[in-house]
This record gives C-alpha cells, structure tokens and sequence, in this order.
C-alpha cells in the first residue's frame, strides 16, 4: 500500500515545457495536521530540582529556574537517568531523584546560553552493568581553549573555529553504586566555525535490538548535523559544498567502535576510536571517504532511534525554513541537504535561491520514475504545523491506542503526533512523494474528582512553573519497557503516557 499526499498543487508546479524549470513552491504541505481522535492520558513521574543558578556562565541565573531535561535512559537494571543540559547526570528512583555525576564540574569552556548546548545528551553503554562506560555530548566555547581539535570542516582552519563538539567517556569504579566516581576521556573534538554555536552532536547511543555477538552490538551512533553551515550565522555558514561530500563528518551520522584502537587494534578514527569493519564507506575502497560514516546529508537528525521489533532505524531531522522530517536510515544511504528538504529541491542549490524557497522535483523523479541519488523521507509536516521536529519512537507501552503508532513531536510548539508504523516503513519505497498520513496526539490528564481534562503541552509547562512559556522545549524518550516519556527543558518535569 502506498500513502501520497495529494498531488494537485506538485502538479501544477513541475517544469514548464518552455524553460524546463520548476515554479517555487510557496505552501508545501496545504492540508492541516488533524486530530482525528487519537486520545491519550499524560501524567507527571518525577521533577527533577531548580538549577537555574548553578553555572556562572548561563545567562538565566534565577534560582527557581528548573532542571533542563532533555534525555531520560534506563538501563537493564531498571536505574533510570536524566540529564539536565547545565551539566547534571540524575538518577530517578519513583518519582524522586538524586545526583548521580556532576559532568560539568569536569570541563571549564562548556556553553550554556543556546537552547541545544551545555550537557546535550548521553547514553550508557549497553554492558554499563559490567564495564561502568556512558558517554556524554556537550559543547564548548573556543576562547582561551587550547585542546586539540580532531576535525575541523574541510577548507578552514583553528583559527576559524568558535566552538568545539566533545563526546566524552566515563568509566564508573563501580557500575552499581548510585553515584559516580571513576576516570574519563576524550573520544572526538571536533571544531565548529559558525558564529553561533548551531546544530552540534546532539546524540550518542546504541542500537537497542543488537544482542551480544551481532555485528552491530557495542557499535556507537551519533547523530547527523550540518555542524550549523545552513544558519546564515556568519561569513563561514550557508555554504552547501560542505553538504554532500564525505571527506567530512558534516551532516552525517558516524557508526564507530567506542573502544580506542590501542585496546582493539583497529583502525584509528578521527579521534581515540576505533572504525568498525562492518561499516560501508570503510571497505568502499575509497582513502577519500571516513570510515566512520553511516549516513549523510541530513541537516539536523539530533535523534536516532530504532523499532524495537525489527531494528528499522529512523532519525528526526530539523528542517530549514519549510519541511520537519522522519526518515528511515540505511547505511551508505544519501539524505539530501542542502540538495533537499523533505522532497523539494532547496534554492541554495541554484543560481541566485536562497535557503528558504523549495521548487518542485521533476514529474519523473518524484513518482520514482527516475530513481536520483538521494534517499527521501517517510514522514513530514511544514512550518504551517510546527518549527523544529524532535525525537520519534515506534510505541511498545500498554497505552493501547498508540500500539503500532511512531510517536514524535514539535520540540517549539509542544505537538505531538502519531503516524502509522506500517505505513512509514511502506513509504519508505523509493517514491519521493510517498509518506505516511500524520495526526495529532489530544492530551488529557485526569483531576482528583475524576474528570478528565484536554490540555496542551505547554499549557502543562505554564501551569507547573506558574508563567507563560516562549517555547515548549519538549523532548521525548523512551523507558526500557516501551513507553514514551516526555520532557522539557522548561519545567524539569518528567512525564509519560498512561492507560486511563
């Protein structure tokens, strides 16, 4: 079965028979996201503490300030962990919680001011019950910061660098004890040279479905960023030849062995890891391409994740100026930016366009006639719906409606929206113009009389912190027994799905 969004307006937009050049694009997806039903009870689990004065170097200093939350993992022991970006690894026991590493405490340049920044995200490595290892993302200001950089975009230099990306390893003395003691170190720097720290790593974790002996198991995963080149935030930005190459790890997700070749004798990455045999691009016979690329061309996929019945991995990729996007990743596999968005053609492309036009693909190409070069998305909505996408997860919690339902949502507006499994996997067919039906999630929670009350997400965040919310900061995650959880960077509160 194939779902297509109408054709009617692409139709009336494809080349012209004269100048066999496509009319830009200016309402790409018309139809409104509807909810159509789809019902579910959401109800608070734990908060995490105010912390809002907790580094010097952020700019809101209020003291009542809430946790910012944007990750929650639970591990195989049934500890659960929670971050908190200024620099906090929690652990919640029920509905409290207790500090488990202070990761900030270990870094002196770390940035906090930006929406994605300080301590962005982590994972615990899938043997953390015997080995002790997590992994940690955060961002640092290249100011007075004499580390050594591990990559830096292709054609400039360290004194173009105004950021750096770290992707740490810890290594706990005991993996039991619920606090931390225990080394670190460094796995990759890498340098940013847009102004405005933009699009980092905002993920590291593993694939859930590898068992021990897979191929696949212990194998790290990052996600793909443009490392900010698509913001317009200064001379080094904007610069599509930094898109689709791969001599470089910009816009891509990297798969890599986290283990340092001395350990493995492996080949030596970018950093102190190894590259995995396995991975495509490291037998492709090319000495031009990184062996650690699994996939690239996306502009932000700052979350990865994987069905839990057949491995499908999908990532959630912020969009420009005009599509928010979910794709199926397939190793070797082109995603298009700057090329694309969603299944248009980007402007910046072509003589004279700009980042924020979309012009219609050829007939030929976008009903899968012409097979071109780049892999397209399942699943997309416009800035008509929303502004930035966050994480998505295929659903395998107790809330019956949302069985066999991919669960994502707006991280500025606070949506959430359901779309069919199936019907994903079933657009993921090589027609461009075919994706998946999408709707959105009604939230209601349930008063002490018993009366159940349809609310918004922000309206949540506005009632708990008691003022208006700008932006609802929302980040999902997915508990070890596969419920949705539901965070934001606004609140401190964690908060999931639950049968009525």
């Amino acid at each position: 079965m194939r779902i297509w969004i109408p054709l009617v307006t692409i139709v009336l937009l494809v080349f012209s028979p004269v100048h066999k050049l496509s009319a830009q694009v200016a309402n790409p997806v018309p139809a409104p996201i509807e909810k159509l039903g789809l019902s579910v009870r959401i109800q608070g689990v734990a908060r995490l503490p105010h912390t809002g004065n907790l580094r010097p170097a952020i700019e809101d200093k209020d003291p009542k300030t809430w946790a910012r939350v944007s990750f929650v993992f639970d591990i195989a022991d049934g500890r659960r962990f929670a971050n908190d970006s200024r620099g906090l690894l929690y652990l919640i026991d029920g509905s409290e919680s207790s500090l488990y590493a202070d990761v900030g405490a270990a870094f002196t340049k770390v940035i906090y001011s930006r929406n994605q920044s300080g301590f962005i995200g982590f994972a615990m490595h899938p043997d953390f019950a015997t080995n002790g290892l997590f992994y940690t993302v955060h961002g640092e200001t290249a100011v007075d910061n004499d580390h050594a950089l591990d990559f830096i975009p292709p054609g400039f230099t360290q004194a173009d660098v105004n950021s750096h990306d770290v992707i740490t390893e810890w290594t706990a003395d005991d993996p039991s004890a619920n606090s931390f003691s225990g080394t670190q170190r460094e796995l990759i720097r890498v340098g940013q040279v847009v102004i405005n720290y933009s699009h980092p790593f905002g993920y590291v974790g593993f694939n859930p479905t590898a068992k021990p002996g897979d191929d696949d198991y212990g194998l790290m995963y990052t996600s793909g960023s443009d490392l900010g080149f698509s913001n317009g935030l200064g001379p080094n930005s904007e610069n599509p030849g930094q898109t689709q190459r791969l001599d470089t790890i910009v816009t891509t997700i990297l798969r890599l062995d986290p283990r340092s070749p001395a350990e493995t004798n492996g080949e030596k990455g970018l950093g102190d890891y190894t590259i995995p045999e396995i991975n495509h691009f490291a037998t492709d016979g090319d000495p031009n391409t990184l062996g650690e690329i699994y996939a690239y061309g996306l502009r932000n996929a700052h979350r990865l994740s994987w069905d839990l019945d057949d491995g499908t991995m999908f990532a959630a990729d912020v969009g420009m100026n005009q599509i928010e996007e979910i794709n199926i990743i397939h190793e070797g596999r082109n995603y298009g930016w700057m090329a694309r968005e969603g299944y248009w053609e980007n402007g910046m492309i072509r003589p004279g366009g700009a980042l924020n036009q979309l012009f219609a693909l050829p007939q030929d190409v976008l009903e899968g006639q012409t097979p071109d070069e780049f892999t397209y998305p399942v699943a997309i909505y416009d800035h008509d719906e929303g502004q930035a996408i966050t994480a998505g997860f295929t659903y395998h919690g107790k809330v019956e409606v949302l069985q066999g339902k991919f669960i994502f949502g707006d991280l500025v507006r606070g949506r959430l929206f359901a779309a069919d499994v199936d019907a994903m996997k079933a657009a993921d067919d090589g027609i461009p113009a075919t994706v998946a039906p999408i709707e959105e999630i009604q939230l209601y929670v349930v008063r002490e009389n018993g009366n159940r009350v349809y609310v918004a997400f922000r309206d949540l965040i506005e009632r708990a912190n008691g003022a208006t919310a700008a932006r609802a900061d929302m980040h999902l995650s997915r508990s070890r027994d596969g419920e949705v959880l539901i965070t934001s960077r606004q609140d401190g509160w964690i908060r999931m799905f639950v049968p009525d």
